[in-house]
């Protein structure tokens, strides 16, 4: 096995035994488990068979093989980039939304303590105020 295979395998392995000891932690979601588990999957067939990208390269037209890794590699990265993107901007929205969700029951909460305090001492039982 020449050195680029072993390298290539070693950092394939530790991509699966990170994956899956976060998956056991709960500390990855499994959405993106599979796209971590398809890369690492993807470098081990390329460290295995390194004919695979060499025969992808001619059939993309490509001189340099490591060219169109660094070019897939790239696009993937652009496409997480752009997903995480997508999904901080709905949870930005949803944390807008559940923000002024629990102002406006602060309000009402609020005004109907103040309502009640009114009724109370129109009724004229001692207020209280909670504060104890």
């Amino acid at each position: 096995m020449s050195a680029t295979t072993i390298l290539g395998l070693t950092g394939a392995v530790v991509i699966m035994v990170v994956l899956f000891e976060m998956l056991r932690r709960h500390r990855l979601r499994e959405k993106y488990a599979v796209i971590w588990f398809v890369i690492a999957v993807s470098a081990i067939v390329v460290a295995v068979v390194p004919g695979v990208l060499f025969g992808l390269a001619d059939l993309v037209g490509v001189k340099v093989p490591s060219n169109l890794l660094f070019f897939l590699a790239s696009l993937l990265l652009l496409g997480l980039t752009l997903q995480h993107s997508h999904e901080l901007g709905r949870l930005e929205e949803r944390c807008r939304t559940l923000a002024e969700e629990v102002g406006l029951l602060r309000l009402d909460f609020e005004q109907s303590q103040t309502e009640s305090q009114k009724a109370q001492q129109a009724d004229g039982e001692p207020v209280e105020d909670g504060s104890e």
